[in-house]
């Protein structure tokens, strides 16, 4: 919840940011009010505190919610267009690879050491990655254009701008090929027979590690194929993902241990693609002063259509079973090919130089 609310706040962080020193105030303030909440969380007794545990396990997920707005904010005002790509390759990269560690690696621990004693680390873990941050001094920003500061009143005039109700199509129907076999997958594997220990090594390590290679190839590939090309390709390989999950479904395949590591590397490698290409072509939206706002208010839309796409497959698959999901998946997969082939991304106007 918070990481969808935190659009109300990101205007007031674009207004109150003009330096590289207001964003790492942000960014480090912000996780370490997270450290900190984390730590309190594992010294409460589960079952005593446990009223007290929620609402600081919201104000944890607010406060790193924050030092994201702050994160995409810098981002987007210290690199060239052409370095985008790259940069958000790089950025899902860091995504993954947390999710091999909080979500592979953690979860193995979790069932022998327990939460009490892995929150700590975690703390740990989120203080150690400031550290690059801190000591980084050759951050530069691009010189703002307008002296306007950001408010509330921008996320509204955001929708105004021409171009963007296709944009906004854009950001609904891109992952829609997908997001719902992801979705699935970890209650297709316990459908299959597998424990709770494989799932955390099949899902959390090798799917991370195969979206970690998609992430960077994506990354290198936009300054080769361009971003239309390279939309138009991940667009494709959705279909081929949605294709394959119903083709070794209805066939029984999927029940071979082969054929399930070969579609945990489909799908977590196109997502790895697919999210570089989208975070790129959510960058490249960004208003001059609004950077903090106008990404996380696209991330937002793109969370809210990703639920509905959820809910829609999920529904299916429990109604209907894993077949009919995988066919709706593969139904939106075309529907947004044909929509991606056709599409011109809404972009505004390259910054100045760096000052």
């Amino acid at each position: 919840l918070p990481w969808i609310i935190k659009v109300f706040w990101s205007p007031w962080i674009d207004r109150n940011s003009e330096t590289v020193r207001d964003y790492k105030r942000w960014i480090i303030i912000s996780e370490t009010v997270y450290a900190a909440l984390i730590l309190i969380v594992a010294a409460l007794d589960l079952q005593t505190h446990f009223a007290l545990m929620i609402p600081l396990i919201f104000l944890a997920l607010t406060a790193s919610a924050t030092q994201d707005i702050a994160t995409d904010a810098l981002a987007a005002r210290s690199f060239e267009r052409g370095d985008k790509g790259l940069l958000n390759s790089m950025q899902s990269i860091g995504s993954f690879a947390g999710s091999m560690v909080g979500g592979g690696f953690l979860l193995l621990l979790l069932r022998k050491t327990g939460w009490e004693i892995l929150l700590p680390w975690m703390a740990v873990f989120v203080l150690l990655a400031l550290l690059p941050l801190y000591f980084n001094k050759k951050l530069k920003l691009r010189r703002r254009q307008t002296r306007r500061r950001a408010n509330l009143k921008d996320m509204y005039l955001f929708f105004k701008q021409k171009g963007m109700p296709k944009h906004i199509l854009f950001l609904f129907l891109f992952y829609s090929g997908i997001i719902g076999i992801l979705s699935v997958l970890h209650p297709l594997l316990v459908d299959l027979g597998y424990e709770i220990e494989q799932i955390g090594a099949m899902v959390g390590i090798f799917g991370a590690s195969c979206g970690i290679v998609g992430s960077f190839l994506a990354g290198l590939a936009v300054r080769k194929a361009g971003r239309k090309a390279l939309r138009r390709i991940i667009a494709f390989f959705i279909i081929c993902t949605a294709a394959y999950f119903l083709a070794a479904n209805s066939s029984g395949l999927i029940a071979k241990t082969a054929f399930v590591f070969i579609g945990i590397a489909l799908v977590w490698g196109t997502y790895g693609m697919a999210s570089t290409m989208m975070y790129t072509t959510a960058m490249d939206a960004v208003r001059d002063g609004r950077e903090g706002t106008d990404f996380t208010l696209q991330l937002v839309i793109v969370h809210l259509c990703s639920m509905v796409c959820v809910m829609i497959c999920s529904g299916a698959a429990d109604r209907f079973g894993y077949d009919a999901m995988f066919s709706t998946e593969l139904f939106l997969a075309i529907v947004s090919f044909i929509f991606v082939w056709h599409y011109r991304p809404f972009e505004q106007k390259e910054l100045p130089q760096k000052q």
